[in-house]
């Protein structure tokens, strides 16, 4: 499973240039079988590294472009009435696919981004008193600009605590943008094959969650999410969902790196996108930085003053 694995990293990076880190970010979040956000502002990838990810998954694939006007029953289908057999009978919605790429997700007003959340957390959804579970497995990669505001709607802590991980993918380099200029990679994911199947993506999430994590590592995650929920920076703390994620992503991260045993680093490396984007800052410690980039700088900050273990 370990080839499969690298195949996939390498599909990405045929199209994604100058960003190993966030392709190792974003497989970790896949096989953690977490949900992705990333948050940046226009042109730098985000779209095509979703679709990038969805070409490379031999599943279903569905791009939902999220507008103001988009209704609940555009995501998760509707029941309409068949004349013929003289009953209702239920449409599914874009929802039921395995990979669903949420472009420009804030767009949309509260009440239809509420219609993912039982969706992200349940796999599964509920349409007149009836549920339907989703495909397995089911991946949302969502996107969305932090920098324009007129027309959008953020995210609710209880949306954003649905996802496992929030990255960024920042500008690349000179010679990854060398590249892109070269080959036009920012397109190059329509001629992508899938080198991984969706039952070969589920036998991979299921031994992530056989990868070691020993007592010593727990208590060094506890000891970050505790402070998370006592610092007077903060005016809301990690929940057990991100505690959680964080123990998963870690996982997911020691498998990605060929080992069955988590280290301090596995934790450290993914507190800042497992837990930022799922505290709220202090009112009084707000600054003229973006609430993201405080968040993350508070993260930073704890993970500076817990003691690692040896």
């Amino acid at each position: 499973m370990y080839n499969s694995v690298d195949k996939l990293r390498q599909s990405l990076q045929s199209v994604i240039r100058g960003k190993p880190e966030i392709l190792d970010l974003t497989l970790t979040c896949v096989l953690a079988g977490g949900h992705l956000l990333i948050e940046d502002v226009p042109g730098v990838g985000k779209t095509t590294l979703a679709q990038t990810l969805a070409r490379s998954l031999g599943c279903s694939f569905h791009k939902i472009q999220f507008t103001s006007d988009l209704l609940p029953s555009d995501l998760i289908g509707v029941s309409v009435f068949n004349p013929k057999v003289n009953e209702f009978e239920f449409r599914p919605g874009p929802l039921f696919a395995n990979v669903i790429l949420a472009d420009e997700i804030n767009r949309t007003t509260p009440k239809t981004q509420s219609a993912l959340l039982e969706a992200m957390n349940e796999k599964q959804i509920t349409v007149d008193g009836v549920t339907y579970s989703l495909p397995q497995p089911f991946v949302v990669v969502a996107t969305q600009n932090p920098i324009e505001h007129h027309g959008t709607y953020p995210l609710p802590e209880s949306q954003l605590d649905r996802f496992l991980m929030r990255i960024r993918m920042g500008y690349p380099d000179s010679t990854g943008e060398k590249q892109i200029l070269r080959d036009q990679s920012m397109g190059n994911y329509r001629e992508l094959n899938p080198v991984m199947s969706g039952n070969e993506l589920l036998a991979i999430q299921e031994a992530v969650t056989r990868v070691n994590f020993n007592d010593v590592l727990e208590d060094y995650l506890m000891a970050i999410v505790q402070r998370t929920r006592s610092t007077e920076y903060l005016s809301l703390g990690i929940s057990p969902r991100g505690s959680v994620g964080l123990f998963r992503a870690a996982q997911a991260e020691a498998y990605l790196h060929g080992r069955d045993y988590v280290v301090p680093d596995d934790v450290k490396k993914l507190a800042v996108p497992v837990l930022a984007h799922r505290v709220v800052i202090s009112a009084r410690y707000t600054t003229v930085l973006k609430k993201s980039e405080e968040a993350e700088g508070i993260i930073s900050q704890i993970l500076e003053e817990v003691e690692v273990p040896a």
